[in-house]
């Protein structure tokens, strides 16, 4: 499946949310991260996130697409993240 990860952290906690996001999927810009991930890993990556988050204060939102044939990506403005992982 192809996943849209986008997440606000609270300061103490958004390096480690980085660093969890960044073992399964491409940074494409602060805080937001895309790729094709299998069923096993995109679970893999929720728990993580769930069990460092604090509820009350971090979001984490998943979009996630049977596959990226039928979407479409426009940027504008300054590119963020490697050019080598846009898709």
């Amino acid at each position: 499946m192809f996943v849209i990860l986008v997440y606000d952290f609270n300061e103490k906690r958004v390096a480690k949310a980085l660093k969890i996001a960044r073992k399964y999927l491409h940074w494409v810009q602060n805080s937001v991260f895309e790729g094709e991930i299998t069923t096993a890993n995109y679970e893999k990556l929720k728990m993580e996130l769930r069990q460092m988050m604090d509820p009350d204060e971090d979001s984490v939102i998943f979009y996630t697409f049977r596959t990226q044939k039928y979407s479409k990506r426009e940027e504008m403005g300054v590119k963020k993240g490697g050019d080598e992982f846009i898709l």
